[in-house]
């Protein structure tokens, strides 16, 4: 199997200040402090006035590519948690932030307005297996009083200590107490296993979202050291959620084939079922968050001939949880499987990520 740095990370916590004063100032008046318990996590704070190029590397630290340590830690709300059936949802809010978006090969920076009062983040998971629930097509609605005050566009992202989540900024309408209104749509991608029927259907919940002064003094941001540096944050564990952390790789289930790496994105493959499944878990270099939402390809060659040539699909099981996998009339040692990452992973990133998992590319490994 292919080195790597699975468990590598990580830049500890430095209690000092955001590296942009003026811009931190604003964002704390702004938040009106959420009212559930803080949480401190390294979530990335403004980043204004950068320019993004064609590859998605931002002009300013272009000498750091791939994954880096986000610049600052932040402290954010839990609001609250509740479920719908197999549905578990969790609502976080945290000061807005700039963040980026990825459509096709194409990265957007959607920086931080002056309007903006809160970054909110919501998870969806499993009740039964603590599975992160991806390409659910999640969305918020924020009222008061019955009257709608807040319904943006929710993306699905990554951020260093939260993992998986779907997140956007929201303005609001002074401090109190609001409802926000959490919705899936179900899933349409491949389904196995435990997992087989269900996640389908939609789901919602209400989840009160309290604005208030008194925690104020909760929401803090301090600069971290190492902050830019090759690396990652460490996943939270603090939070009341799953994160999407996938599994070691000696730990997966099946015949573990090895792992080649791709713009700091991990692929790990793996034959089940008589090596006629194969299974590719892709995941981040640091921490092994879940990368979902790519076009991912497969050729498999023996002895010079072609022997499977197709996209893998897109699938949630209940052994491997989110990967891409595909059924062939079985695979040998000696096989060597070539992967293609056609599209990138369709996912929002906050600062540290916005620089990785942008490469179209392949590689080759030999069962």
């Amino acid at each position: 199997m292919a080195s790597g740095d699975e468990t590598e990370p990580r830049a500890p916590s430095q209690n000092v200040y955001l590296r942009r004063t003026v811009s931190s100032t604003v964002q704390r008046r702004q938040f009106l402090a959420a009212g559930g318990a803080a949480v401190a996590l390294g979530v990335a704070g403004c980043t204004a006035g950068r320019e993004t190029t064609a590859t998605g590397r931002t002009t300013a630290d272009a000498e750091t590519g791939g994954i880096y340590v986000q610049r600052f830690r932040e402290t954010m709300s839990m609001q609250g948690t509740a479920a719908d059936g197999d549905y578990q949802f969790a609502l976080l809010a945290t000061v807005p932030h700039t963040f980026w978006t990825v459509t096709g090969k194409t990265v957007t920076e959607v920086e931080r307005t002056d309007e903006d009062t809160v970054h909110l983040m919501a998870s969806v998971w499993d009740g039964q297996t603590g599975t992160v629930l991806p390409e659910t097509g999640l969305s918020v609605e924020v009222t008061r009083d019955g009257e709608v005050v807040s319904q943006e566009v929710i993306y699905p992202m990554l951020s260093q200590p939260m993992g998986f989540h779907y997140g956007g900024n929201f303005t609001l309408d002074g401090s109190g107490t609001y409802t926000a209104t959490v919705s899936v749509g179900g899933t349409g991608i491949e389904r196995r296993g435990a997992f087989a029927g269900r996640f389908s259907d939609p789901g919602s919940v209400e989840i009160p979202l309290a604005l208030t002064e008194s925690t104020r003094a909760d929401i803090s941001s301090t600069r971290i050291e190492q902050g830019g540096s090759p690396g990652a944050l460490a996943p939270s564990e603090s939070l009341p959620m799953p994160t999407g952390v996938l599994p070691p790789a000696a730990e997966l289930p099946g015949t573990v084939r090895g792992r080649v790496r791709i713009d700091d994105a991990d692929f790990v493959v793996t034959t089940l079922d008589d090596g006629e499944y194969v299974a590719v878990s892709a995941r981040t270099r640091y921490n092994r968050y879940v990368l979902p939402a790519m076009a991912l390809e497969a050729t498999v060659e023996r002895d010079g001939a072609v022997v499977f040539e197709g996209r893998l699909d897109r699938t949630l099981g209940s052994r491997l949880g989110y990967h891409y996998g595909t059924s062939v009339d079985g695979v040998r040692d000696g096989d060597q499987v070539t992967l293609t990452v056609a599209t990138p992973p369709q996912v929002g990133r906050h600062e540290g990520y916005e620089r990785a998992f942008l490469s179209t590319g392949a590689r080759t490994l030999t069962l």
